[in-house]
């Protein structure tokens, strides 16, 4: 790889997770990042730069002879950030606009499923008030409503009676959640259990990157509303080798291979969160970059040189690759989060006993924070990504908990069972 300049854009726990590993890529010269946090900043250059100004990233390259781009967020890649710095010669990790759509389009992957016969819900879009009440009929109760655009993961209502789903349609289309509400997309509910399955693709090779469970809702036991993510682990044993090659056989590489035939090829991650139902896995959603906060626990089990393996991706020499080499460890994460989210989070908590907290053997993730003379602060929903390994998930989430005590947030919590369905298995399996 040579001495190499990378650039890394966006600034939470899932970009500090990138920055920790592409740092100890041998070939790497200098790290950027932009905006950064603390966090990244021990172990990136940060710079003052706005993701959604083209412009001035691609003239930032050029200026520091960037070798790589790696984009983290979701927003930049649907806005086409990579096009235009793939025009400009600069190599990047994430897909171009219009494979994004995976992401940034609830309707352009439902019928990407359709055409490649992917397994998925069933599923119907609608643009029109009335036309979605007409549409309810054909479904059995409950049944999922999705704001059709980009809702930060908030746009997702399970409607358990007529008139629940009537009440989210009204919202939606009311403008609740503003352009991501215009097309509104009715799914079948499916049972089961989630994972979330990773692979990196240049547009032709596939590699496994593992798999995560990610728990959405804010309180223990799965109750209240849905977040971003309020912990994770990895890997998720419930989604067995022979699960994993379904997976990899009727789900990520008929997307691979369809994309590419359609002229709109990926490159980058493809993150497929599934419903492990008794008919096999489904595809619930695709996102177009690492979780957050899976990037967090899969960069814990990552014994090898990202720094390279992205740039594999990113100039197509993906098959060159052997094997992802992901620890047999498990990794495990807890999200502490601002009092109020996700709702509105009380911002400029103080935070501290993070040294302390490190020193008992967790990493800690920034996600949400800000240093004010000399304070780590919180700044955000989500704050810190509290993150241990273990040889089982109960003693990596015995070692991330008792981090999390380290830590002193008295504006902030967390959830105190993070893991806690493989934690019952591995206690029956005893």
């Amino acid at each position: 790889m040579g001495d190499m300049n990378i650039l890394l854009l966006g600034g939470g726990g899932r970009e500090h997770a990138l920055a920790w590993k592409l740092a100890q890529s041998p070939g790497l010269d200098t790290l950027y990042a932009a905006p950064g946090n603390p966090g990244i900043a021990q172990h990136a250059t940060l710079v003052d730069l706005d993701a959604a100004d083209h412009r001035a990233v691609v003239d930032f390259c050029i200026r520091h002879s960037i070798g790589l781009v790696v984009i983290g967020p979701e927003a930049p890649l649907v806005d086409g950030l990579a096009d235009n710095l793939r025009t400009m010669g600069v190599p990047v990790f994430g897909p171009n606009r219009k494979a994004a759509q995976l992401e940034g389009s609830k309707g352009f992957t439902k019928d990407l499923c359709q055409r490649a016969n992917i397994p998925t819900a069933a599923y119907v879009r609608v643009t029109s008030k009335d036309g979605a009440i007409a549409a309810l009929d054909d479904f059995a109760l409950p049944v999922v409503i999705k704001a059709g655009g980009l809702a930060a993961g908030k746009g997702v209502i399970i409607a358990q009676n007529r008139q629940e789903a009537l009440d989210a349609l009204d919202s939606m289309f009311s403008g609740a959640f503003g352009a991501a509400g215009e097309e509104v997309v009715l799914e079948e509910f499916m049972s089961g259990e989630e994972a979330s399955f990773f692979a990196l693709t240049d547009g032709s090779a596939i590699l496994s990157f593992g798999s995560a469970q990610d728990h959405k809702r804010v309180g223990d036991g799965d109750t209240g509303p849905n977040t971003g993510g309020m912990g994770a682990y990895s890997p998720a044993r419930v989604l067995t080798p022979d699960l994993e090659r379904q997976v990899m056989d009727r789900i990520i590489r008929p997307t691979v291979d369809t994309l590419a035939n359609e002229g709109m090829p990926y490159s980058g991650v493809l993150y497929a969160g599934l419903m492990l139902t008794d008919a096999g896995p489904k595809l619930i959603e695709y996102n177009a970059r690492f979780g957050d906060p899976e990037c967090q626990v899969l960069m814990s089990r990552f014994d090898g040189d990202l720094a390279e393996l992205l740039l594999a991706v990113a100039q197509g020499r993906l098959a060159e690759q052997g094997p992802v080499a992901l620890a047999d460890r498990t990794a495990l994460t807890v999200v502490m989060a601002a009092n109020g989210y996700p709702g509105t989070p009380e911002k400029g908590g103080r935070i501290t006993g993070l040294d302390v907290a490190e020193q008992a053997g967790a990493k800690i993730f920034h996600a949400g924070t800000a240093e004010r003379s000399g304070t780590i602060v919180a700044t955000g929903g989500r704050v810190l990504n509290v993150t241990a390994t273990g040889d089982s998930v109960a003693t990596a989430q015995a070692a991330a908990y008792a981090a999390v005590d380290a830590i002193d947030f008295p504006t902030g919590f967390c959830r105190r069972d993070i893991g806690w369905r493989e934690v019952e298995r591995e206690a029956k399996q005893g």
